[in-house]
This record gives C-alpha cells, sequence and structure tokens, in this order.
C-alpha cells in the first residue's frame, strides 16, 4: 500500500491536474482520478490526429503520402 502511494505520488508530478495544486494534500484516489482522465484526455487527442493524418493521406498525391508514411516509420 505504502509503495503504490509513493508511486503515485511520483508519477502525479508529470500530470498537470496535480502538478498545479503541490501544495494541496489531495487524496490518493482523487490523484489516481485525476491521472485516469488526463490518460483518457491524451488518448483521446490521440485518435482525434491520428484521424486527421488518415484524412490527410486520403486527400494528399500518392508522393506526398509515401513521404509521410516514411516519416511515420521512422
Amino acid at each position: 500500500m505504502i509503495r503504490s502511494l509513493i508511486l503515485l505520488q511520483s508519477y502525479s508530478n508529470f500530470f498537470p491536474e496535480t502538478r498545479n495544486r503541490r501544495s494541496e494534500k489531495v487524496s490518493a484516489a482523487k490523484a489516481l482520478q485525476e491521472t485516469c482522465n488526463y490518460i483518457k484526455s491524451l488518448h483521446r487527442e490521440v485518435d482525434d490526429l491520428s484521424e486527421r493524418l488518415s484524412e490527410l493521406l486520403e486527400t494528399t498525391d500518392t508522393t506526398q503520402a509515401a513521404i509521410i508514411r516514411n516519416l511515420l516509420m521512422q
């Protein structure tokens, strides 16, 4: 349990919701919920960017699409 709290505390430094409130005491459950929400928002952003990239690749000519694909594979 204590190890989990220490890990959670160290991970919370990476997430803006908890980092902005360093002076406040945040419960482990709240920090975990905020971390999950942040990860979900990042996942939505990745999905959105993936969709936009797919649309871009569909509308560009084959040479440009090949260049973009090669860049993504690096």
